[in-house]
């Protein structure tokens, strides 16, 4: 199995993306610490794992909270001895104009989504320095690299999540710890699917006519990229910004098509 014997804290995984990967980590032989700020959503996803035989742990934290995320590293040593893999997968968004967000809005955004990011992996990497060894997945998005209409807060936390992915691979690289970062675009996740329920179909149609694709991508095609990334199959990588989108960035309109 993939990443047998590896221990894999994924922050955010009471639901969604961060739900699926953990279930796949741990269908891949990982040792799984499941964190939410929903205890309910992350019991609910160890019990999932361990349903099929997995090994799991939940344990609640707010990423955008020092001392949180430093308990949160703490209980996953005290339970396992080590930390493999950090998946820092916890993030949020709120569609808001940029002259209407408020100084609340955005820092908290910006708190969740990039300040978690940085957090969790000051309290994970000396634990990997010590192992000679770790890997570490950021959750960034398109919005990192392309503009959002009404998402300005969450495009800046993204932006600076890749920034903040190369600057990390730079810093970690001689300590053997690999850093790189996945960049999806919409993904059927529960809030994504409310938000398209409702749209017209003219409007839904249309979104997914700048997919080449076709299609909204799924929890599990931006799992299997985590997987990847977290296994030794992607060794010689660090830096990267992944991008896991249907080709939507690549898709820029052409006069020529009308």
């Amino acid at each position: 199995m993939m990443l047998k014997e590896k221990v894999a804290l994924i922050t955010g995984s009471g639901s969604g993306i961060g739900k699926t990967t953990a279930i796949v980590f741990a269908n891949k032989g990982a040792k799984v610490v499941v964190n939410d700020v929903n205890a309910e959503n992350g019991n609910q996803t160890v019990g999932e794992i361990k349903r099929n035989d997995g090994d799991a742990i939940f344990v609640k934290a707010d990423v955008s909270k020092s001392n949180e995320c430093k308990k949160m590293i703490r209980a996953a040593i005290k339970e396992y001895g080590k930390i493999d893999v950090l998946f820092n997968n916890a993030g949020i968004a709120k569609g808001v104009p940029i002259h209407k967000t408020t100084k609340q809005e955005w820092d908290k955004i910006i708190d969740t989504n990039l300040t978690g990011v940085f957090l969790a992996s000051k309290y994970a990497i000396p634990w990997m320095i010590k192992q000679k060894k770790g890997t570490i997945i950021n959750m960034a998005s398109i919005s990192g690299l392309m503009g959002s209409a009404n998402l300005a807060a969450y495009c800046a936390s993204k932006g600076g999540v890749i920034s903040l992915t190369k600057a990390m691979a730079c810093d970690l690289g001689k300590y053997n710890i690999r850093v790189n970062c996945i960049c999806p675009s919409h993904t059927l996740t529960p809030p994504v699917k409310s938000t398209i329920e409702r749209l017209s179909k003219p409007t839904v149609e249309y979104i997914l006519s700048r997919y080449p694709l076709g299609r909204f991508g799924s929890p599990e095609d931006v799992a299997s990229v985590a997987l990847f990334l977290a296994s030794d199959e992607s060794a010689y990588m660090t830096g990267s910004a992944i991008i896991v989108d249907g080709g939507a960035t690549s898709n820029v309109i052409s006069l020529s098509e009308f």
